[in-house]
């Protein structure tokens, strides 16, 4: 709550600076989640967004992991209410399943544990994303995972209900947000590996009840799941790869020695640069925790455990650069992901992101070498010594990195003209309701008024994942491909200036009403350059009525003729 107490104070009216897009496509998907529940609606694809085309939601962070448990709190309090929960409950949710795991399970010390997990839920990885990306801080899973994994390795283990449990909690993960699932695959297979090269002895023992639980973890997951990846990867308005969608999604090296921009410590100016955009800050350690924890590995370099956690943090640290390491906006050479990024399934991930990963390892090193520190293995003198030490270098380490609220800035209200409903006797089944600016990325506004009135009416285009030329199999893009109208609406909504139309321009776009089968064109009166979009429409429609607080075009007598 303190982290997230600005959002709290008016939901619907605010959002993370920079940003709006995810939040409003999380407030669609959440009353899309409703629909599926009140109505049968199908879960995974829907044309209520990029009408006519629609939106394959596999293949989209459509969350029903998260947004169908929702469902009361939606239809009780609204999308921006059930959203502002999903990033609160994520990020405590997060370390409180991280500390139940390391507390019960890795380390026998509750301090050691708290800390571990405050920091797995905290860090400034997970706070990058908590205004905007409910899908990626809600982790609560993922120590579950890796517990479940680390147990299949024990002798005398029952595979088939270690399978069976580990397989619901894929099946679940899946559902939440399948990036996240396999990055903890790929981190618990680097774990293992790493930690056999050192102890030899212990793959005899360990490899057959492992690879038992994980075929049996295959084959329940599979097959529930064989229809649903279907859908994502063959189904209609699917996509391959984002590799051209994301480029240069790396972080920067300099990254890693700054801390998070909401964080005490934190700079958001001189993090500029270092990271995609703020939503993006997967690294951002800063000095003091960066240099803690070379001493810790090096204080303890003698403990398998620690190695380990070392080696696997370093490599997904490294991985997170991208494809051109850089210092400060530099180029230096490129880095080790360059010749994985074309790997099927790794083409679709965000690099800057394995700085999850990173975090996450840094949060049980963490937790271990504290353990260690408090541990009663020295003389009592000795003991206190070394105790009052680590918790200096912590509290040096982590008090720049305690998290501050979100900052938060207000976005525009749904227009009355949408909430009071009177946009009902206009738009039939079937037809769509055209907002100005057309939705897409940068312009959200369309996916949160359909989202407050259920999903009542279609939108053309949208924000969300897809076939960059709208044909099912090409890499994925962005939004719907552009358009005569996209274009020329996003020129003006730019600039503030109104562009005169051409008859073929105008003609253009008439068919791009058609396509969209669209009722009405709605233009909030108070929209940012509402005088030039205004201006530019009534060049293609003629003059507008107002309604309310909106400008419309009743277009019906066009589109169906």
């Amino acid at each position: 709550m303190w982290v997230t107490g600005r959002l709290w104070l008016d939901p619907a009216g605010r959002v993370g600076p920079e940003h709006a897009s995810d939040p409003a496509q999380g407030q669609f998907f959440l009353a899309h989640a409703v629909r599926v529940v009140t109505r049968g609606q199908y879960p995974f694809y829907t044309d209520l967004m990029n009408f006519p085309d629609g939106v394959n939601l596999m293949a989209n962070t459509s969350m029903l992991g998260l947004t169908l448990p929702m469902v009361p709190v939606t239809m009780l309090f609204g999308p921006p209410v059930s959203f502002a929960v999903m990033i609160t409950v994520g990020l405590a949710g997060t370390a409180a399943a991280w500390y139940f795991v390391l507390s019960r399970y890795i380390v026998s010390s509750r301090i050691a544990a708290a800390v571990g997990g405050a920091f797995c839920g905290f860090c400034p990885a997970m706070l990058g994303h908590g205004n905007w990306h409910p899908n990626i801080v809600g982790q609560f899973l993922v120590p579950f995972i890796v517990w479940r994994v680390l147990v299949m390795c024990r002798p005398g283990t029952r595979p088939v209900r270690d399978g069976l449990i580990l397989a619901a909690l894929v099946i679940y993960q899946v559902f939440i947000n399948e990036e996240i699932l396999l990055f903890t695959a790929m981190a618990c297979g680097v774990f293992l590996l790493a930690y056999v090269a050192q102890r030899r002895e212990l793959l005899r023992p360990a490899w057959k009840p492992l690879l038992a639980g994980l075929a049996v973890c295959g084959v329940v997951a599979g097959t529930v799941l064989a229809y649903p990846l279907y859908v994502q990867f063959l189904g209609p308005q699917s996509y391959s790869g984002l590799k051209d969608a994301v480029p240069h999604h790396g972080n920067d090296i300099a990254a890693y020695f700054n801390a998070g921009s909401t964080t005490l410590a934190g700079d958001p100016v001189a993090n500029k640069g270092l990271a995609p955009n703020y939503s993006e800050e997967n690294a951002f350690f800063g000095w003091p925790l960066v240099v803690l924890l070379l001493v810790t590995v090096v204080w303890l370099r003698k403990d398998v455990l620690i190695r380990t956690l070392a080696a696997t943090g370093l490599l997904f640290a490294v991985l997170s650069l991208g494809e051109e390491l850089q210092w400060r906006g530099n180029d230096l050479f490129p880095g080790p992901w360059a010749l994985l990024v074309h790997v099927p399934l790794l083409d679709s991930v965000v690099p800057t992101r394995f700085g999850l990963i990173t975090s996450a390892v840094v949060g049980v090193l963490l937790a271990v070498a504290t353990e260690r520190a408090l541990a009663d293995r020295v003389p009592e003198p000795q003991r206190r010594l070394r105790r009052r030490a680590w918790v200096a270098a912590l509290l040096i380490a982590l008090v720049p990195l305690l998290p501050l609220p979100y900052r938060e800035v207000g976005r525009p209200p749904v227009p009355s003209f949408i909430t009071s409903g009177q946009w009902r006797p206009y738009v039939a089944p079937g037809q769509t309701l055209v907002p100005l600016p057309l939705p897409e990325l940068g312009s959200p506004d369309g996916l949160r008024w359909a989202a407050s009135q259920n999903l009542d009416f279609a939108i053309p285009r949208g924000y969300f994942l897809g076939p960059r030329n709208g044909v099912a199999g090409d890499p994925g893009g962005f939004g719907a491909p552009p358009t005569v109208t996209s274009n020329l609406l996003r020129r003006v909504a730019a600039s503030g200036l109104p562009t005169p139309v051409g008859e073929e321009t105008k003609r253009r776009i008439e068919d791009d009403l058609r396509y969209w089968n669209a009722a009405i064109v709605v233009l909030p009166v108070d929209q940012r350059r509402a005088d030039a979009l205004r201006t530019t429409m009534e060049d293609v429609l003629g003059p507008a009525e107002r309604v309310d607080d909106v400008w419309l075009w009743d277009v019906r007598g066009l589109t169906t003729r």
